[in-house]
């Protein structure tokens, strides 16, 4: 059974920053695709950052100059480091992984909440 963990959410002052980790375990296909969609109340659900096994990377404007997204191939981890975070960051960030048979597979989501 393929289980997605997820960590490092929580609360943060406006400015300030944090560091999610999704580990995935129980994969047995090579992963293709790693990102983080996010969801705040009341709104649909929004790609935030992702990462490729080739290290393509792609970016919501909204987070460019102040997210990274990485990965560590051999833990099958990728990480969303946040830097200068603002109110309106705050939402659930859910972790999603795609395998190379395009199977999709979701984390239960982190609540990160930036307060003014």
């Amino acid at each position: 059974q393929v289980q997605l963990a997820e960590s490092g959410g929580g609360l943060v002052q406006a400015g300030g920053s944090l560091r999610l980790s999704c580990a995935v375990s129980g994969i047995i296909f090579s992963i293709n695709r790693m990102g983080w969609y996010r969801q705040g109340p009341g709104e649909q659900r929004e790609l935030v950052a992702a990462i490729t096994r080739g290290g393509r990377i792609d970016y919501a404007d909204s987070v460019k100059g102040r997210f990274t997204i990485s990965r560590d191939n051999a833990k099958n981890t990728v990480y969303l480091q946040m830097n200068s975070l603002k109110p309106e960051d705050t939402a659930v960030y859910y972790c999603r992984v795609e395998d190379n048979i395009s199977r999709i597979y979701w984390g239960q989501g982190t609540q990160v909440t930036v307060s003014s």
